[in-house]
């Protein structure tokens, strides 16, 4: 696998990712904020798992969801995420449910990084309240619905090898600089040199 160009910090340090590193997280995290100022930074790719899939199936998310059911969706999101891991070092932002299927984390762990951006339930409700575009949350009480989901899966995003808490009221560059710190911890994954 080919290593991502080397590109230098704020410090004037080299950076270069090694293995793609795949955010997780709840929608509403900020994994397609911080994933496109993460590769910004980086000077790598980024894409998003949930645009790949509805330019593939030339239909939104909610459209599949409406007209095959979450199961075919689940399966074509593991589908994509192994094509998007297999193009080497990025940055890839993944739906809230792609890193519960042990399918995925299984092919996460062996190709990339899982980083988990965890927030809650309070800064995940600010942020997805008025979006329209969250099928799973198309219930009676979407705020309990959300509150259900996180409670869920927290014990799974956990499995993840690195986590980073979203506080409220971070930029989305003092975030993306917490992250590029995470990384830096991990050479294997993000190699940084003077």
């Amino acid at each position: 696998m080919a290593a991502g160009k080397a590109r230098r910090s704020g410090d004037g340090s080299a950076m270069r990712l090694r293995r793609p590193v795949v955010l997780v997280g709840m929608m509403g995290s900020g994994k397609t904020a911080i994933g496109r100022a993460l590769s910004a930074r980086l000077g790598c790719g980024f894409v998003d798992s949930d645009t790949a899939i509805e330019e593939a199936a030339k239909c939104s998310i909610a459209e599949i969801f409406a007209r095959d059911g979450e199961a075919f969706f689940r399966a074509r999101e593991s589908e994509v995420l192994e094509r998007l891991l297999e193009a080497g070092p990025r940055v890839v932002s993944t739906g809230g449910g792609a890193f519960l299927a042990p399918r995925n984390r299984d092919a996460i762990a062996a190709r990339g990084a899982a980083l988990w951006l965890d927030a809650d339930l309070d800064l995940l409700w600010e942020r997805v309240r008025h979006k329209s575009t969250r099928p799973l949350l198309r219930t009676p009480d979407p705020r309990g619905t959300l509150s259900r989901l996180l409670d869920e899966r927290r014990p799974i995003y956990a499995e993840a090898p690195m986590r980073l808490v979203a506080r409220p009221g971070d930029s989305i560059e003092a975030t993306t600089d917490r992250v590029i710190e995470t990384l830096a911890q991990r050479p294997d994954i993000l190699e940084t040199r003077p």
